[in-house]
């Protein structure tokens, strides 16, 4: 004899959902579950309010691959970016993290992804074609590729800049090594590695 579900179909609905969202597994979405559920008035309802407004007006900006509620994005629209400079990320959550760092005040490009015969991911699933044309319409000076430094992301990097010969643009990626605090005595062997080959002078 099998026990009956203590919940109803509609909340086992909302934990199923909560429990596809990253870092969330089962066990947590029932925590976050019923926690919304008993502050249905305070955080549930104005949560599914904002989740049907953000569901109705987000875009992906046709420009850079920005999300946000306009096209172009706020970002794209901003006169006080350089539009000379032009920032290469995988993916928006990419971007986000350079935006809270405020280290550049360039525009981005949203490649979508990286090149992985694994995953089955090639040239024509990425944004590549919109970036060349991009950097010779816009008058674009440098790419700056802030993409993960991982064998995928730097072989993406490689095939995007490969793509942009010939157009006259520099190529810079992100320096890779010690971080700001790190002690090298828990850093890994390809971290130091990569610092030493990119060190600079004093």
């Amino acid at each position: 004899m099998t026990a009956s579900s203590p919940i109803g179909p509609e909340i086992e609905r909302l934990i199923q959902l909560l429990a596809k969202l990253p870092g969330l597994g089962p066990r947590s979405a029932r925590r976050v579950a019923l926690h919304l559920v008993k502050k249905k008035e305070s955080l549930l309802t104005p949560l599914a309010a904002a989740m049907a407004a953000a569901r109705d007006t987000i875009v992906t900006c046709q420009v850079c691959g920005n999300i946000d509620t306009a096209d172009p994005c706020t970002l794209c629209r901003d006169p006080r970016r350089d539009p000379s400079v032009i920032v290469v990320v995988e993916d928006v959550a990419d971007l986000w993290a350079l935006e809270r760092a405020g280290a550049v005040s360039a525009r981005y490009h949203v490649l979508g992804g990286v090149l992985s015969a694994l995953d089955g991911v090639g040239p024509e699933d990425l944004n590549v074609e919109s970036l060349i044309d991009r950097t010779r319409a816009d008058g674009v000076k440098e790419i700056i590729f802030a993409v993960n430094a991982t064998v995928e992301g730097q072989t993406t990097a490689h095939y995007v800049s490969d793509q942009l010969a010939g157009l006259n643009v520099k190529i810079s990626r992100l320096a890779h090594g010690v971080p700001v605090g790190g002690e090298l005595d828990y850093l890994d062997e390809g971290t130091l590695a990569a610092a030493i080959r990119q060190r600079t002078a004093l």
